[in-house]
């Protein structure tokens, strides 16, 4: 409870990213490893075939500008080129910068599994939206009731302690093993890059690893 608590005041800290405001660091490219493990769990939410030959994990915030940007105009495109055909397996991991993004994620894991990802783009999507609202969380909460969640099981998920503590060990290991303190975060075949990107920019790294 007492870790919780102290994580969640450290995210509820960063107000100025609830806003929208700018976290990406453009033209960073932090490690790249040999033989990378990308470690993927059952609380990951993953697109793209299990044995594609590239993978790449996201650490991503749904209250950050630059993810949404990413999620709304790249990722389509993305999508249809590399993790339809089977090309790569991408991992999709929450990196809460702060209270409201920790609650947005609980909830969007308290759907049904099948309609996770399809909550993440309407969040994304509707983002300038709730963040604009005078009562963001109650915003969101309407959202998910929209999706599927009744007020009861949205009550049940915000008091899910257990639930809050894995999300936020997610980025305290992002911070720990990437280096992470940024969204978007890209971590492709062990080389981290922070920053929304576009296609060509993906296009020029993961393009040779399929030809090898």
């Amino acid at each position: 409870m007492q870790r919780r608590t102290l994580a969640i005041g450290a995210l509820a800290g960063a107000a100025t990213v609830a806003a929208g405001l700018p976290v990406g660091r453009f033209g960073t490219r932090v490690a790249r490893a040999q033989d990378w493990q990308p470690e993927v769990t059952a609380f990951d939410f993953v697109k793209g075939a299990e044995d594609a030959p590239v993978t790449l994990i996201e650490y991503a915030s749904l209250t950050c500008g630059h993810c949404a940007n990413f999620h709304n105009d790249t990722l389509p495109e993305f999508t249809e080129r590399y993790i339809d055909p089977g090309q790569v397996r991408m991992v999709w991991r929450q990196f809460p910068l702060n209270g409201l993004d920790l609650r947005a994620g609980m909830l969007a894991r308290c759907l049904p599994e099948a309609r996770f990802f399809s909550f993440v783009d309407i969040l994304y999507q509707t983002q300038s939206d709730w963040l604009a609202a005078d009562d963001q969380m109650a915003a969101v909460a309407r959202l998910a009731r929209t999706a599927g969640l009744s007020q009861d099981e949205i009550d049940a998920c915000m008091a899910d302690e257990d639930l809050a503590d894995r999300i936020v060990q997610v980025r305290l290991d992002a911070e720990q093993k990437y280096n992470v303190s940024a969204t978007p975060t890209f971590v492709i075949e062990g080389e981290v890059v922070s920053g929304n990107r576009p296609l060509s920019f993906f296009a020029e790294r993961i393009d040779p690893l399929l030809d090898t």
